[in-house]
Protein backbone atom coordinates (compact mmCIF):
# COMPACT_ATOMS: atom_id res chain seq x y z
CA UNK A 1 0.00 0.00 0.00
CA UNK A 2 1.46 3.71 -1.02
CA UNK A 3 1.94 5.68 2.06
CA UNK A 4 0.68 8.68 2.48
CA UNK A 5 2.92 12.33 2.28
CA UNK A 6 3.60 13.91 5.29
CA UNK A 7 1.73 16.24 6.76
CA UNK A 8 4.91 18.88 6.16
CA UNK A 9 5.16 18.11 2.48
CA UNK A 10 1.20 18.46 1.92
CA UNK A 11 0.70 21.58 3.91
CA UNK A 12 3.44 23.40 2.07
CA UNK A 13 1.97 22.05 -1.67
CA UNK A 14 -1.31 22.89 -0.65
CA UNK A 15 -0.26 26.41 0.33
CA UNK A 16 1.98 27.36 -2.48
CA UNK A 17 -0.25 26.30 -4.46
CA UNK A 18 -3.50 27.95 -2.59
CA UNK A 19 -1.58 30.97 -2.64
CA UNK A 20 -0.86 30.98 -6.41
CA UNK A 21 -4.19 30.06 -7.42
CA UNK A 22 -5.30 33.23 -5.31
CA UNK A 23 -2.85 35.59 -6.70
CA UNK A 24 -3.95 34.46 -10.18
CA UNK A 25 -7.39 35.00 -9.60
CA UNK A 26 -6.77 38.45 -7.83
CA UNK A 27 -4.83 39.64 -11.07
CA UNK A 28 -7.49 38.23 -13.84
CA UNK A 29 -10.11 40.46 -11.92
CA UNK A 30 -7.83 43.44 -11.39
CA UNK A 31 -7.17 43.27 -14.69
CA UNK A 32 -11.07 42.93 -15.88
CA UNK A 33 -11.87 45.67 -12.75
CA UNK A 34 -9.08 47.72 -14.06
CA UNK A 35 -10.56 47.99 -17.82
CA UNK A 36 -13.97 48.47 -16.08
CA UNK A 37 -12.82 51.32 -14.50
CA UNK A 38 -10.90 52.87 -17.03
CA UNK A 39 -13.80 52.45 -19.87
CA UNK A 40 -15.95 54.42 -17.64
CA UNK A 41 -13.80 57.16 -16.24
CA UNK A 42 -12.53 57.16 -20.27
CA UNK A 43 -16.34 57.93 -21.21
CA UNK A 44 -16.61 60.01 -18.46
CA UNK A 45 -13.57 62.46 -19.19
CA UNK A 46 -14.92 62.60 -22.61
CA UNK A 47 -18.07 63.95 -21.88
CA UNK A 48 -17.06 66.01 -19.35
CA UNK A 49 -14.65 67.71 -22.23
CA UNK A 50 -17.51 67.59 -24.47
CA UNK A 51 -18.94 70.05 -21.66
CA UNK A 52 -16.13 72.02 -21.14
CA UNK A 53 -16.09 72.59 -24.82
CA UNK A 54 -19.84 73.38 -24.79
CA UNK A 55 -19.11 75.43 -22.35
CA UNK A 56 -15.89 77.53 -23.69
CA UNK A 57 -18.19 77.88 -27.54
CA UNK A 58 -20.90 79.35 -25.51
CA UNK A 59 -18.64 81.82 -23.33
CA UNK A 60 -16.19 82.47 -26.60
CA UNK A 61 -19.75 83.53 -28.56
CA UNK A 62 -21.00 85.59 -25.99
CA UNK A 63 -18.32 87.72 -25.68
CA UNK A 64 -17.87 87.64 -29.66
CA UNK A 65 -21.41 88.64 -30.05
CA UNK A 66 -20.57 91.07 -27.38
CA UNK A 67 -17.91 92.65 -28.93
CA UNK A 68 -19.26 92.39 -32.64
CA UNK A 69 -22.13 94.29 -31.50
CA UNK A 70 -20.07 96.67 -29.90
CA UNK A 71 -17.95 97.16 -33.04
CA UNK A 72 -20.68 97.49 -35.83
CA UNK A 73 -21.66 100.96 -34.68
CA UNK A 74 -18.24 102.47 -35.48
CA UNK A 75 -19.01 105.21 -37.69
CA UNK A 76 -15.71 104.87 -39.34
CA UNK A 77 -16.60 101.68 -41.00
CA UNK A 78 -20.38 102.44 -41.69
CA UNK A 79 -19.51 105.37 -43.67
CA UNK A 80 -16.72 104.08 -45.39
CA UNK A 81 -18.77 100.97 -46.62
CA UNK A 82 -21.39 103.18 -47.09
CA UNK A 83 -19.74 105.43 -49.52
CA UNK A 84 -18.05 102.53 -51.47
CA UNK A 85 -21.57 100.90 -52.23
CA UNK A 86 -23.04 104.20 -53.18
CA UNK A 87 -22.16 104.27 -56.91
CA UNK A 88 -19.89 106.63 -58.67
CA UNK A 89 -18.55 107.76 -61.50
CA UNK A 90 -15.25 106.52 -62.78
CA UNK A 91 -12.73 108.63 -62.51
CA UNK A 92 -9.11 109.31 -60.80
CA UNK A 93 -10.70 110.60 -58.29
CA UNK A 94 -12.78 108.11 -57.67
CA UNK A 95 -10.14 105.44 -57.65
CA UNK A 96 -8.38 107.95 -54.66
CA UNK A 97 -11.37 107.94 -53.17
CA UNK A 98 -12.02 104.14 -52.74
CA UNK A 99 -8.25 103.91 -51.48
CA UNK A 100 -9.08 106.78 -49.05
CA UNK A 101 -11.61 104.24 -47.62
CA UNK A 102 -10.08 101.20 -47.42
CA UNK A 103 -7.32 102.73 -46.01
CA UNK A 104 -9.39 104.40 -43.10
CA UNK A 105 -11.13 100.98 -43.07
CA UNK A 106 -8.35 98.91 -42.53
CA UNK A 107 -7.12 101.53 -39.65
CA UNK A 108 -10.21 100.68 -38.03
CA UNK A 109 -10.51 97.26 -38.17
CA UNK A 110 -6.98 97.12 -37.42
CA UNK A 111 -7.83 99.00 -34.13
CA UNK A 112 -10.85 96.17 -33.49
CA UNK A 113 -8.58 93.40 -33.86
CA UNK A 114 -6.40 94.43 -30.65
CA UNK A 115 -9.51 93.97 -28.97
CA UNK A 116 -10.20 90.65 -29.51
CA UNK A 117 -8.29 87.44 -29.36
CA UNK A 118 -9.88 86.01 -32.76
CA UNK A 119 -6.92 86.14 -35.60
CA UNK A 120 -9.35 87.73 -38.14
CA UNK A 121 -11.67 90.83 -37.67
CA UNK A 122 -12.69 91.97 -41.24
CA UNK A 123 -15.51 93.71 -42.95
CA UNK A 124 -17.47 91.91 -45.83
CA UNK A 125 -19.18 94.07 -48.35
CA UNK A 126 -22.59 93.33 -49.78
CA UNK A 127 -21.37 90.85 -52.50
CA UNK A 128 -19.43 88.79 -49.26
CA UNK A 129 -16.42 90.20 -51.29
CA UNK A 130 -13.75 91.29 -47.89
CA UNK A 131 -12.80 95.20 -48.16
CA UNK A 132 -10.85 95.70 -45.56
CA UNK A 133 -9.11 92.78 -42.55
CA UNK A 134 -6.93 93.06 -39.30
CA UNK A 135 -5.58 90.79 -37.01
CA UNK A 136 -2.68 88.11 -36.87
CA UNK A 137 -3.96 85.87 -39.76
CA UNK A 138 -5.08 89.61 -42.05
CA UNK A 139 -3.27 88.22 -44.66
CA UNK A 140 -5.15 85.62 -45.17
CA UNK A 141 -8.12 87.78 -45.57
CA UNK A 142 -7.51 89.79 -48.55
CA UNK A 143 -9.34 92.43 -49.83
CA UNK A 144 -11.40 91.13 -52.96
CA UNK A 145 -11.74 87.28 -51.55
CA UNK A 146 -15.18 86.07 -51.68
CA UNK A 147 -16.26 84.92 -48.25
CA UNK A 148 -18.67 82.02 -48.77
CA UNK A 149 -21.80 82.56 -47.08
CA UNK A 150 -21.77 86.02 -46.08
CA UNK A 151 -23.19 87.25 -49.76
CA UNK A 152 -26.04 89.74 -48.77
CA UNK A 153 -25.79 89.03 -45.26
CA UNK A 154 -28.51 90.86 -43.28
CA UNK A 155 -28.29 88.90 -40.03
CA UNK A 156 -26.09 87.77 -37.29
CA UNK A 157 -24.90 84.84 -38.27
CA UNK A 158 -21.87 82.09 -37.08
CA UNK A 159 -20.25 79.26 -39.65
CA UNK A 160 -17.48 77.61 -41.01
CA UNK A 161 -16.20 79.69 -44.35
CA UNK A 162 -14.09 77.82 -46.51
CA UNK A 163 -10.97 80.19 -48.33
CA UNK A 164 -8.25 79.68 -50.14
CA UNK A 165 -5.98 80.19 -47.15
CA UNK A 166 -7.74 77.05 -45.39
CA UNK A 167 -11.11 77.20 -43.05
CA UNK A 168 -12.05 79.44 -40.54
CA UNK A 169 -15.11 79.74 -38.02
CA UNK A 170 -16.66 83.07 -38.19
CA UNK A 171 -19.49 85.22 -36.24
CA UNK A 172 -20.58 88.24 -38.25
CA UNK A 173 -22.81 90.85 -38.11
CA UNK A 174 -24.28 93.46 -40.16
CA UNK A 175 -23.19 96.91 -40.88
CA UNK A 176 -26.49 99.12 -41.72
CA UNK A 177 -26.61 102.62 -42.13
CA UNK A 178 -30.09 103.67 -41.74
CA UNK A 179 -32.40 101.25 -43.39
CA UNK A 180 -29.71 100.17 -45.78
CA UNK A 181 -27.82 97.18 -45.84
CA UNK A 182 -24.00 98.59 -46.67
CA UNK A 183 -21.91 95.27 -45.56
CA UNK A 184 -20.82 92.88 -42.46
CA UNK A 185 -18.47 93.06 -39.70
CA UNK A 186 -16.77 89.49 -39.39
CA UNK A 187 -14.44 87.63 -36.74
CA UNK A 188 -12.38 84.32 -37.30
CA UNK A 189 -10.43 81.93 -36.17
CA UNK A 190 -8.54 79.61 -38.15
CA UNK A 191 -9.41 75.88 -37.60
CA UNK A 192 -5.52 75.13 -37.29
CA UNK A 193 -2.79 73.32 -35.32
CA UNK A 194 -3.10 76.60 -32.52
CA UNK A 195 -6.88 75.89 -32.33
CA UNK A 196 -6.66 72.01 -31.85
CA UNK A 197 -3.56 72.18 -29.19
CA UNK A 198 -6.23 74.49 -27.45
CA UNK A 199 -9.08 71.85 -27.40
CA UNK A 200 -6.85 69.49 -26.79
CA UNK A 201 -5.52 71.08 -23.42
CA UNK A 202 -9.64 71.87 -22.47
CA UNK A 203 -10.68 68.09 -23.39
CA UNK A 204 -7.49 66.64 -22.22
CA UNK A 205 -8.16 64.58 -25.17
CA UNK A 206 -6.41 64.11 -29.00
CA UNK A 207 -8.24 66.16 -31.33
CA UNK A 208 -8.59 66.25 -35.35
CA UNK A 209 -10.09 68.86 -37.49
CA UNK A 210 -11.31 67.86 -40.92
CA UNK A 211 -13.00 69.56 -43.58
CA UNK A 212 -14.51 67.65 -46.41
CA UNK A 213 -13.28 64.67 -45.10
CA UNK A 214 -9.69 65.54 -45.32
CA UNK A 215 -7.77 66.48 -42.17
CA UNK A 216 -6.24 70.03 -41.79
CA UNK A 217 -5.27 70.27 -38.18
CA UNK A 218 -5.06 68.23 -35.38
CA UNK A 219 -2.89 66.80 -32.17
CA UNK A 220 -3.14 63.07 -32.81
CA UNK A 221 -0.52 60.79 -34.00
CA UNK A 222 0.00 61.09 -38.03
CA UNK A 223 -0.98 56.83 -37.82
CA UNK A 224 -4.06 57.23 -36.04
CA UNK A 225 -5.04 60.36 -37.74
CA UNK A 226 -4.58 58.17 -41.04
CA UNK A 227 -6.75 55.61 -39.40
CA UNK A 228 -9.36 57.88 -38.83
CA UNK A 229 -9.44 59.44 -42.56
CA UNK A 230 -9.52 55.91 -43.50
CA UNK A 231 -12.96 54.93 -41.44
CA UNK A 232 -14.48 58.91 -41.47
CA UNK A 233 -17.62 57.45 -43.28
CA UNK A 234 -17.64 54.86 -40.29
CA UNK A 235 -17.04 56.24 -37.05
CA UNK A 236 -18.69 55.43 -33.84
CA UNK A 237 -18.38 56.73 -30.36
CA UNK A 238 -16.47 53.39 -29.36
CA UNK A 239 -14.25 51.72 -32.14
CA UNK A 240 -11.36 50.12 -33.17
CA UNK A 241 -8.43 52.11 -34.64
CA UNK A 242 -4.84 50.71 -35.25
CA UNK A 243 -5.67 47.39 -33.11
CA UNK A 244 -6.45 49.58 -30.17
CA UNK A 245 -10.08 50.65 -28.63
CA UNK A 246 -11.13 54.31 -29.02
CA UNK A 247 -13.76 56.59 -27.53
CA UNK A 248 -14.48 59.09 -30.45
CA UNK A 249 -16.68 62.40 -29.71
CA UNK A 250 -17.54 64.94 -32.58
CA UNK A 251 -17.48 68.62 -30.45
CA UNK A 252 -18.11 69.97 -33.52
CA UNK A 253 -20.15 69.41 -37.21
CA UNK A 254 -20.77 72.60 -39.01
CA UNK A 255 -21.20 72.68 -42.73
CA UNK A 256 -18.23 70.32 -44.69
CA UNK A 257 -15.70 71.13 -41.25
CA UNK A 258 -15.95 68.44 -37.94
CA UNK A 259 -14.11 68.56 -35.00
CA UNK A 260 -13.47 65.14 -33.36
CA UNK A 261 -12.18 64.53 -29.84
CA UNK A 262 -11.04 61.18 -29.25
CA UNK A 263 -8.86 58.89 -26.23
CA UNK A 264 -7.18 55.56 -26.31
CA UNK A 265 -8.99 52.95 -23.99
CA UNK A 266 -6.18 50.35 -24.11
CA UNK A 267 -3.43 52.74 -23.37
CA UNK A 268 -4.94 54.29 -20.34
CA UNK A 269 -5.77 50.45 -19.31
CA UNK A 270 -2.22 49.54 -19.88
CA UNK A 271 -0.57 51.92 -17.72
CA UNK A 272 -3.37 51.18 -15.03
CA UNK A 273 -2.37 47.24 -15.51
CA UNK A 274 1.26 47.58 -15.51
CA UNK A 275 0.82 49.59 -11.73
CA UNK A 276 -1.55 46.56 -11.09
CA UNK A 277 1.40 43.96 -11.96
CA UNK A 278 4.18 45.56 -9.93
CA UNK A 279 2.13 46.38 -7.51
CA UNK A 280 0.71 42.09 -7.14
CA UNK A 281 3.88 40.86 -8.24
CA UNK A 282 5.34 42.07 -5.32
CA UNK A 283 2.90 41.27 -2.51
CA UNK A 284 2.84 37.77 -4.60
CA UNK A 285 6.91 37.32 -4.03
CA UNK A 286 6.43 37.78 0.05
CA UNK A 287 3.22 36.04 -0.12
CA UNK A 288 5.49 32.95 -1.36
CA UNK A 289 7.70 33.39 1.46
CA UNK A 290 5.66 34.17 4.21
CA UNK A 291 3.52 31.03 3.05
CA UNK A 292 6.66 28.66 2.79
CA UNK A 293 7.67 29.69 6.15
CA UNK A 294 4.66 29.75 7.99
CA UNK A 295 3.43 26.25 6.34
CA UNK A 296 6.42 24.82 7.36
CA UNK A 297 6.35 25.87 10.77
CA UNK A 298 2.71 24.93 11.37
CA UNK A 299 3.09 21.80 10.07
CA UNK A 300 6.20 20.94 12.17
CA UNK A 301 4.51 22.67 15.16
CA UNK A 302 1.70 20.24 14.26
CA UNK A 303 2.57 17.08 13.25
CA UNK A 304 4.39 16.05 17.00
CA UNK A 305 1.44 16.87 18.98
CA UNK A 306 -1.24 15.74 17.15
CA UNK A 307 0.27 11.92 17.01
CA UNK A 308 0.90 12.52 20.93
CA UNK A 309 -2.95 13.99 21.91
CA UNK A 310 -3.81 10.97 19.44
CA UNK A 311 -2.45 8.59 21.45
CA UNK A 312 -3.40 10.32 24.65
CA UNK A 313 -7.49 10.09 23.92
CA UNK A 314 -7.11 6.54 22.47
CA UNK A 315 -5.79 5.57 26.15
CA UNK A 316 -8.49 7.70 27.67
CA UNK A 317 -11.27 6.69 25.08
CA UNK A 318 -9.96 2.38 25.17
CA UNK A 319 -12.82 1.23 27.28
CA UNK A 320 -15.76 3.17 25.78
CA UNK A 321 -17.80 0.96 22.75
CA UNK A 322 -19.29 3.51 19.85
CA UNK A 323 -20.92 1.80 17.12
CA UNK A 324 -19.92 4.87 14.21
CA UNK A 325 -16.27 4.40 12.84
CA UNK A 326 -14.28 6.46 10.70
CA UNK A 327 -12.03 5.02 8.17
CA UNK A 328 -8.66 6.54 7.68
CA UNK A 329 -8.13 8.82 5.13
CA UNK A 330 -5.17 8.10 3.63
CA UNK A 331 -4.30 11.88 3.35
CA UNK A 332 -0.88 11.65 6.31
CA UNK A 333 0.07 9.28 8.37
CA UNK A 334 -0.67 11.92 11.27
CA UNK A 335 -4.20 11.95 10.45
CA UNK A 336 -4.68 7.94 10.16
CA UNK A 337 -3.49 7.75 13.92
CA UNK A 338 -5.83 10.25 14.84
CA UNK A 339 -9.01 8.41 13.00
CA UNK A 340 -9.28 5.71 15.62
CA UNK A 341 -8.94 7.65 18.55
CA UNK A 342 -12.00 10.23 16.50
CA UNK A 343 -14.30 7.62 16.29
CA UNK A 344 -14.09 6.75 19.76
CA UNK A 345 -14.79 10.35 21.02
CA UNK A 346 -17.34 10.91 18.00
CA UNK A 347 -20.90 10.23 19.95
CA UNK A 348 -19.49 12.13 22.99
CA UNK A 349 -18.64 15.28 20.72
CA UNK A 350 -21.98 14.93 18.97
CA UNK A 351 -24.11 15.05 21.97
CA UNK A 352 -22.06 17.65 23.82
CA UNK A 353 -22.34 19.16 20.62
CA UNK A 354 -26.14 19.14 20.07
CA UNK A 355 -26.17 20.80 23.97
CA UNK A 356 -24.51 23.42 23.47
CA UNK A 357 -26.41 24.54 20.15
CA UNK A 358 -29.39 24.35 22.73
CA UNK A 359 -28.31 26.45 24.62
CA UNK A 360 -26.52 28.63 22.18
CA UNK A 361 -30.35 28.87 20.44
CA UNK A 362 -31.78 29.28 24.12
CA UNK A 363 -29.46 32.15 24.81
CA UNK A 364 -30.22 34.39 22.02
CA UNK A 365 -34.22 33.79 21.67
CA UNK A 366 -34.27 34.87 25.28
CA UNK A 367 -32.12 38.05 24.19
CA UNK A 368 -34.47 38.37 21.41
CA UNK A 369 -37.46 38.45 23.62
CA UNK A 370 -36.11 40.46 26.36
CA UNK A 371 -36.31 43.25 23.76
CA UNK A 372 -39.14 42.68 22.58
CA UNK A 373 -41.02 42.18 25.80
CA UNK A 374 -39.77 45.97 26.33
CA UNK A 375 -42.64 47.23 23.57
CA UNK A 376 -45.95 45.92 22.65
CA UNK A 377 -45.56 47.09 19.39
CA UNK A 378 -42.46 45.84 18.60
CA UNK A 379 -43.40 42.10 19.82
CA UNK A 380 -42.42 39.84 17.67
CA UNK A 381 -40.35 41.89 15.59
CA UNK A 382 -37.40 40.75 15.70
CA UNK A 383 -38.03 36.48 15.12
CA UNK A 384 -39.99 38.19 11.87
CA UNK A 385 -36.91 39.77 10.53
CA UNK A 386 -34.95 36.56 11.34
CA UNK A 387 -37.63 34.48 8.88
CA UNK A 388 -37.65 37.37 6.17
CA UNK A 389 -33.51 37.36 6.19
CA UNK A 390 -33.47 33.48 6.33
CA UNK A 391 -35.83 33.85 2.92
CA UNK A 392 -33.62 36.47 1.22
CA UNK A 393 -30.06 34.58 1.84
CA UNK A 394 -31.64 31.59 0.57
CA UNK A 395 -32.96 33.17 -2.52
CA UNK A 396 -29.56 34.73 -2.85
CA UNK A 397 -28.28 30.70 -2.58
CA UNK A 398 -26.06 31.27 0.15
CA UNK A 399 -24.10 28.50 2.24
CA UNK A 400 -26.36 27.16 4.69
CA UNK A 401 -23.27 27.87 7.67
CA UNK A 402 -24.23 31.77 6.53
CA UNK A 403 -27.83 31.34 6.74
CA UNK A 404 -27.12 29.76 9.99
CA UNK A 405 -25.16 33.40 11.17
CA UNK A 406 -28.10 35.43 9.42
CA UNK A 407 -30.99 34.00 11.30
CA UNK A 408 -29.19 34.47 14.87
CA UNK A 409 -27.92 37.73 13.73
CA UNK A 410 -31.44 38.89 12.79
CA UNK A 411 -32.58 37.77 15.99
CA UNK A 412 -30.16 40.15 18.01
CA UNK A 413 -30.28 42.70 15.19
CA UNK A 414 -32.27 45.36 18.00
CA UNK A 415 -30.18 43.98 21.09
CA UNK A 416 -28.92 47.44 21.56
CA UNK A 417 -32.17 49.03 22.12
CA UNK A 418 -31.90 47.77 25.50
CA UNK A 419 -29.39 49.88 26.24
CA UNK A 420 -32.17 52.73 25.50
CA UNK A 421 -34.59 54.50 27.32
CA UNK A 422 -38.01 53.44 27.34
CA UNK A 423 -39.36 57.14 27.01
CA UNK A 424 -37.84 57.11 23.26
CA UNK A 425 -38.43 53.53 22.60
CA UNK A 426 -42.04 53.78 23.82
CA UNK A 427 -42.97 57.38 22.28
CA UNK A 428 -46.05 57.89 20.31
CA UNK A 429 -44.86 60.49 18.19
CA UNK A 430 -42.41 61.12 16.05
CA UNK A 431 -39.03 61.25 17.46
CA UNK A 432 -37.31 64.49 17.50
CA UNK A 433 -33.70 64.94 16.21
CA UNK A 434 -32.15 64.50 19.27
CA UNK A 435 -34.06 61.60 20.05
CA UNK A 436 -33.48 60.23 16.78
CA UNK A 437 -29.39 60.41 17.60
CA UNK A 438 -30.26 58.27 20.45
CA UNK A 439 -32.06 55.66 18.35
CA UNK A 440 -28.97 55.64 16.39
CA UNK A 441 -26.50 54.70 19.05
CA UNK A 442 -28.07 51.10 19.29
CA UNK A 443 -26.08 49.39 16.59
CA UNK A 444 -23.18 50.42 18.25
CA UNK A 445 -24.63 49.74 21.88
CA UNK A 446 -25.30 46.51 20.51
CA UNK A 447 -21.91 45.41 19.22
CA UNK A 448 -20.30 46.73 22.30
CA UNK A 449 -22.82 43.73 24.80
CA UNK A 450 -22.37 40.75 22.31
CA UNK A 451 -18.57 41.71 21.93
CA UNK A 452 -18.36 40.28 25.58
CA UNK A 453 -19.73 36.90 24.08
CA UNK A 454 -17.58 35.43 22.04
CA UNK A 455 -19.63 32.68 20.24
CA UNK A 456 -21.50 35.85 19.34
CA UNK A 457 -18.53 36.93 17.12
CA UNK A 458 -19.80 35.79 13.88
CA UNK A 459 -22.91 37.87 13.84
CA UNK A 460 -21.09 41.38 15.42
CA UNK A 461 -21.21 42.54 11.66
CA UNK A 462 -25.01 42.20 11.45
CA UNK A 463 -25.85 44.04 15.06
CA UNK A 464 -23.37 46.78 14.21
CA UNK A 465 -24.19 47.13 10.61
CA UNK A 466 -27.44 46.81 9.51
CA UNK A 467 -28.35 50.26 8.93
CA UNK A 468 -25.40 51.14 6.76
CA UNK A 469 -27.01 52.14 3.16
CA UNK A 470 -25.36 51.48 0.10
CA UNK A 471 -25.16 55.32 -0.92
CA UNK A 472 -23.01 56.09 2.44
CA UNK A 473 -25.99 58.07 4.32
CA UNK A 474 -26.68 55.24 6.96
CA UNK A 475 -25.26 54.48 10.21
CA UNK A 476 -22.87 54.33 12.27
CA UNK A 477 -20.09 54.38 9.79
CA UNK A 478 -21.47 55.77 6.79
CA UNK A 479 -20.09 52.57 4.36
CA UNK A 480 -20.96 52.55 0.49
CA UNK A 481 -21.77 49.86 -1.74
CA UNK A 482 -19.84 46.35 -1.16
CA UNK A 483 -17.93 47.73 2.18
CA UNK A 484 -21.27 46.36 4.26
CA UNK A 485 -21.05 42.64 4.76
CA UNK A 486 -23.82 41.03 2.90
CA UNK A 487 -25.67 39.78 5.75
CA UNK A 488 -26.11 43.16 6.94
CA UNK A 489 -27.60 44.15 3.79
CA UNK A 490 -29.56 41.36 3.53
CA UNK A 491 -30.98 42.00 7.28
CA UNK A 492 -31.81 45.81 6.57
CA UNK A 493 -33.88 44.56 3.79
CA UNK A 494 -36.01 42.47 5.86
CA UNK A 495 -36.10 44.97 9.04
CA UNK A 496 -37.18 47.62 6.86
CA UNK A 497 -39.74 45.50 5.48
CA UNK A 498 -41.30 44.39 8.52
CA UNK A 499 -40.90 47.84 10.28
CA UNK A 500 -43.23 48.97 7.61
CA UNK A 501 -46.03 46.79 7.58
CA UNK A 502 -46.03 46.92 11.35
CA UNK A 503 -47.91 48.99 13.07
CA UNK A 504 -46.59 51.54 15.76
CA UNK A 505 -47.92 53.65 18.45
CA UNK A 506 -47.58 57.09 16.02
CA UNK A 507 -48.82 55.68 12.91
CA UNK A 508 -50.55 52.71 11.31
CA UNK A 509 -48.92 49.70 9.18
CA UNK A 510 -48.45 49.97 5.87
CA UNK A 511 -49.73 47.04 3.25
CA UNK A 512 -47.46 45.08 1.54
CA UNK A 513 -47.78 46.46 -1.88
CA UNK A 514 -46.81 49.55 -0.39
CA UNK A 515 -43.63 48.25 1.49
CA UNK A 516 -42.14 46.20 -1.17
CA UNK A 517 -42.64 48.94 -3.73
CA UNK A 518 -41.08 51.36 -1.63
CA UNK A 519 -38.26 49.37 -1.13
CA UNK A 520 -37.94 49.15 -5.19
CA UNK A 521 -38.09 52.93 -5.24
CA UNK A 522 -35.00 53.01 -2.58
CA UNK A 523 -33.20 50.52 -4.09
CA UNK A 524 -29.17 50.98 -5.10
CA UNK A 525 -29.57 54.00 -2.44
CA UNK A 526 -30.89 52.78 1.00
CA UNK A 527 -31.41 49.19 0.34
CA UNK A 528 -29.06 46.68 -1.57
CA UNK A 529 -30.48 45.57 -5.36
CA UNK A 530 -29.71 42.30 -5.17
CA UNK A 531 -31.59 42.00 -1.43
CA UNK A 532 -34.39 43.91 -2.72
CA UNK A 533 -34.81 41.63 -5.43
CA UNK A 534 -34.03 38.14 -3.74
CA UNK A 535 -36.76 39.41 -1.37
CA UNK A 536 -39.41 40.41 -4.01
CA UNK A 537 -38.95 36.88 -6.06
CA UNK A 538 -39.40 35.10 -2.60
CA UNK A 539 -42.56 36.85 -1.29
CA UNK A 540 -44.21 37.32 -4.72
CA UNK A 541 -44.79 40.55 -6.03
CA UNK A 542 -47.30 42.65 -5.11
CA UNK A 543 -50.51 43.25 -8.01
CA UNK A 544 -50.77 46.68 -9.73
CA UNK A 545 -54.18 46.89 -8.56
CA UNK A 546 -52.68 46.55 -4.97
CA UNK A 547 -49.48 49.11 -5.66
CA UNK A 548 -52.29 51.31 -6.95
CA UNK A 549 -54.23 52.09 -3.81
CA UNK A 550 -51.52 52.85 -1.94
CA UNK A 551 -49.63 56.01 -0.64
CA UNK A 552 -46.46 57.29 -2.46
CA UNK A 553 -43.67 55.83 -0.80
CA UNK A 554 -41.26 57.65 2.39
CA UNK A 555 -37.69 56.61 2.97
CA UNK A 556 -37.05 54.43 6.00
CA UNK A 557 -34.64 56.47 8.36
CA UNK A 558 -34.83 54.45 11.47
Amino acid sequence: MKRPFRLVTRTMGVTFITVAVILSLVFVVLLVNARDQVRAFELEKMDAGERAFARSEAQRQRDEAAALAGFAESPTLKAALDAFATPQSPSPKAAEHELELRTAVSREVERLATLTSNDVVATVDVEGLVFASGGPAATLWRAGVLVTGLTAQVAPSTGVTLLASGAFRYRSTPLTVGDRHVGSLVVATILGNEYARELARLSDAGIIITVNDAVVAGTASEPLTRAVVASIRELRSTMSLNGEEYVIRALLASGPARVYMLTSIDAATRAASRTALFALGSVALWAFVLAGFASLMLARTLADPINKVSRTIGAMTAARDFSRTIEPTGTSRELDLLTSSFNELMGGLTAAEAETRAAYLGTIRALAAALDARDPYTAGHSERVSQMSVVIARQLRLPEQEVAIIRLGALLHDIGKIGLADDILQKLTPLTPEEFEQIKRHPALGARILRQVSFLEPHLPIVELHHERPDGHGYPFGLRGNDIPLAARIVHVADAYDAMTSARAYRPARAPAAAVAELRLYSGTQFDPDCVTAFVEAVGRPTAAAEDDQAPPRAITA
